[in-house]
């Protein structure tokens, strides 16, 4: 079971298969199936609302950061760099994960699309999915060595997308999330 904090109404029918977050609805693959992906151009015009957003954000805050906005893997992202940045990604992600989910309304507000928007501030995301990677590894060698399941640390959505996507990558293994928010947690075991 995967899950991630993506909401499903931008997804093509190549994405049916992409892990959602529990949060949202439960939808059928024929639902999946019926909506269209959006255009790049319609990507790229939801990076530029959401850059506008944070950008104005940075200016009330009087903080400094270049902002890039971007499509990558079918989905906008808005990279922010710069010095002085570390309060908005807070303790363990908890504030760039609310300022994602405000510049995602205020693209919908725009657009009246919900949106799949990736909000990285100082490179946070990158290097926490590299953490996560050998956190999924490690846990990965002790369910083989010892046969027995691994429960994590409770983990944001994001976080157990990361570990979820190296497990899954990974022969003889398997993993699902169990528990609810902020708890939610991840398990490896062996495979059945």
């Amino acid at each position: 079971m995967t899950d991630t904090s993506i909401p499903r109404a931008d997804q093509s029918p190549d994405e049916k298969a992409a892990p959602i977050a529990e949060s949202e609805t439960e939808e059928t693959e024929a639902e999946a199936r019926g909506k269209k992906a959006p255009a790049d151009n319609d990507l790229f015009r939801q990076s530029e609302i959401a850059a506008d957003y944070v950008e104005g954000l940075l200016d009330i805050l009087d903080y400094d950061g270049d902002i890039d906005e971007l499509v990558s893997g079918g989905r906008p992202v808005v990279e922010v760099v710069g010095a002085r940045l570390q309060n908005l990604v807070g303790q363990r992600g908890a504030t760039l994960e609310a300022l994602q989910e405000l510049t995602r309304l205020a693209v919908f507000r725009q657009t009246g699309t919900p949106s799949r928007l990736l909000l990285d501030v100082g490179g946070y995301r990158a290097n926490r999915r590299k953490e996560l990677a050998a956190v999924a590894k490690n846990a990965v060698e002790k369910v083989k060595e010892y046969g027995e399941p691994v429960r994590l640390e409770p983990m944001s959505a994001f976080e157990r997308k990361c570990v979820h996507d190296v497990v899954n990558a990974m022969a003889g293994v398997e993993s699902e999330s169990e528990g609810v928010e902020p708890s939610r947690r991840i398990i490896v075991r062996p495979a059945d």
